[in-house]
């Protein structure tokens, strides 16, 4: 009878597991996956106040909800080219107005996400892709923008929104820092265990639409990347249609990137290039 007893104790253990186990991540993913890093008014007009040249954009979404944006132009009456910037999924965009303002001649749109920095709203794959496309359509009509120059560049997670933008929208080039084949693919590494595939809600499935994408691609792979693999940032090259250049940024980690020298010169010289095509 004790041995049964343990034997039915066992069972329950492991039947507790294999289904809850599941259950916990597929409720919880939407916080894995975005670490929402909101700020309050009186930090963003403290921001504001420390770079005068940055303005914020807001704009209502279909749904209502308030949406926020930072926007660096180029002085003069000329249209400028423009860079419009999507964020890892735990990065809070403004600290990228300094780095921004050192790419003479360009523009920046920074994206606030859903329920960071200044926008409000629940994040989702949905959402940020549709937010996108209108932050684009948005970002064409600005001041000072050439409508016919506007380059997407994506970090980490947002790589996977600057790659559904590009393929919706004439996106002149794109910029992708550590980036992933798939979301799901990069879950799968981390969660072998798991049924991934019809867990994720969130797939950011770029590999799926890289083959037909013909616009110029850099591509900046941290060669230590302790958070996405290399393996899947070379899998989106390899997929890549159009023209690629692959920048590995040896000795660098996910969120070292931006120290490594090469990082910032490979961006300004790719915008360069860009321009001048």
């Amino acid at each position: 009878m004790i041995a049964e007893g343990l034997v039915a104790s066992a069972a329950k253990i492991v039947l507790a597991t294999v289904v809850g186990l599941p259950l916990f991540v597929w409720l919880a993913q939407d916080r894995l996956i975005f670490y929402r890093q909101p700020i309050a008014e009186a930090q963003r007009a403290a921001i504001e106040q420390r770079f005068p040249a940055a303005k914020s954009v807001v704009h209502s979404a279909a749904d209502g909800t308030r949406l926020h944006a930072w926007y660096l132009g180029v002085p003069g009456n000329v249209p400028a080219p423009l860079v419009v910037y999507f964020g890892g999924n735990a990065e809070e965009v403004s600290w990228m107005l300094e780095r921004a303002g050192e790419t003479p001649g360009v523009g920046w749109l920074l994206v606030d996400y859903r329920g960071y920095g200044s926008s409000g709203g629940t994040p989702s794959e949905r959402a940020l892709v549709t937010d996108a496309l209108a932050w684009f359509d948005l970002a064409a009509t600005l001041p000072g923008v050439d409508k016919a120059r506007i380059l997407a560049f994506g970090r980490s997670l947002g790589s996977g929104v600057a790659v559904q933008l590009a393929h919706a929208r004439p996106v002149r080039a794109l910029i992708l820092a550590t980036p992933y084949d798939s979301l799901a693919a990069v879950a799968r590494h981390y969660y072998w265990y798991l049924p991934v595939d019809w867990m994720l809600r969130h797939r950011f499935d770029s590999d799926r639409l890289a083959p037909a994408m013909q616009q110029p691609l850099l591509a900046l792979i941290a060669e230590r990347d302790e958070v996405i693999p290399p393996a899947h940032a070379e899998a989106l090259v390899k997929a890549w249609g159009g023209p690629k250049h692959r920048v590995l940024l040896i000795g660098a980690g996910h969120n070292s990137t931006d120290r490594h020298p090469l990082f910032w010169d490979a961006i300004r010289a790719f915008i360069n290039e860009q321009l001048k095509a």
